[in-house]
């Protein structure tokens, strides 16, 4: 009983967080529309980040307290469930055709910003993501954003604008879904940390497992459902990309500026964590290489792996693996 009203809480906290990452994508997206700023660059850094909005939310209250295992375990918890799980299941629900750009660039992509997160985490300066290494990370947010806008804009140059007898809501209302956004955010993070803390002490495991599970998972659920909904609709390039490109931004946005906060302790066990990520990275550039697309088979080995991924971390806590 004494574990119920946390877990109430932690769960009301992530409903804060995703209805708030909502809100505010909604609203920030239709200013930047009476701004008259291009859709497509809406959709490549709002929207895009706007998924990735619980995670920025949880890891920066983990890292201003100081909570630096759920921040870091929250970060490559979500990567690795994204991966598995969300790319999984909407291969599950149809096989999912994975384009070119995707293929040639965003997973490559990833993978070398893995291989840069071990490098900088377990080589050059172990256990820790120092100050200089954290500006590299949060410097890549600018290069890869510039980097997609441009091939964007060149892949998409002659498709017509949207419409624009398109029913706008009022200035007011949108400044209204920014506020209730943002509020949604930073108490549900606040939550999310506070309670998740909590929970590992009452039930007297780690808090970098409890980041890596149950907050990861938690924060990963906007991914989860959009790529869901873009499955069923047959979407494919929408249900793959925001998996890869959440994780990208997971780790040059939020990884980066919260260490440039406060400079991010990476404990030995997180080196196993990272790699796995990298290996569920890994999974996905072969499949996707093989056949162009992600079969339903395919799926079940995806989400086959991340069962046992959650089985080696109970052991590992129990101190048995």
């Amino acid at each position: 009983m004494d574990v119920f009203i946390p877990i109430l809480l932690l769960v009301f906290g992530m409903v804060l967080l995703i209805k708030g990452a909502d809100f505010f994508v909604d609203g920030a997206s239709n200013i930047a529309k009476a701004l008259r700023i291009p859709t497509l660059i809406i959709g490549l850094t709002l929207v895009s980040i706007g998924t990735s909005a619980p995670e920025f939310a949880v890891s920066l209250n983990a890292s201003i307290n100081s909570e630096n295992e759920i921040s870091f375990g929250n970060i490559v918890g979500s990567n690795i469930f994204n991966t598995f799980v969300v790319i999984g299941v909407s291969a599950i629900i149809t096989p999912l055709a994975v384009s070119k750009n995707v293929r040639k660039f965003d997973i490559p992509i990833l993978l070398g910003i893995y291989g840069l997160l071990i490098l900088f985490g377990f080589v050059s300066s172990p256990n820790i993501i120092n100050l200089w290494e954290s500006i590299i990370i949060f410097s890549l947010t600018i290069i890869y954003t510039v980097f997609l806008i441009l091939r964007e804009t060149k892949e998409h140059q002659h498709i017509e604008d949207e419409k624009k007898n398109e029913k706008k809501k009022p200035w007011w209302l949108n400044l209204i879904f920014v506020a209730v956004g943002l509020t949604g955010i930073i108490w549900g993070g606040d939550l999310v940390v506070d309670n998740a803390v909590i929970l590992a002490e009452k039930l007297h495991i780690s808090e970098e497992i409890i980041g890596l599970t149950i907050v990861a998972i938690g924060t990963s659920l906007p991914e989860l459902v959009t790529s869901i909904v873009a499955a069923r609709k047959g979407e494919n390039d929408i249900a793959v990309g925001n998996a890869i490109g959440s994780n990208i931004f997971n780790i040059i946005l939020i990884l980066g500026f919260c260490s440039i906060l406060a400079p991010a302790v990476v404990t030995d066990s997180s080196l196993l964590d990272v790699i796995i990520a990298l290996f569920s990275g890994i999974v996905v550039f072969v499949f996707a290489f093989k056949s162009y697309k992600i079969n339903r088979w395919q799926g079940i080995v995806m989400i086959s792996l991340y069962a046992l991924y959650l089985t080696f971390l109970v052991l590992r806590e129990l101190s048995i693996f």
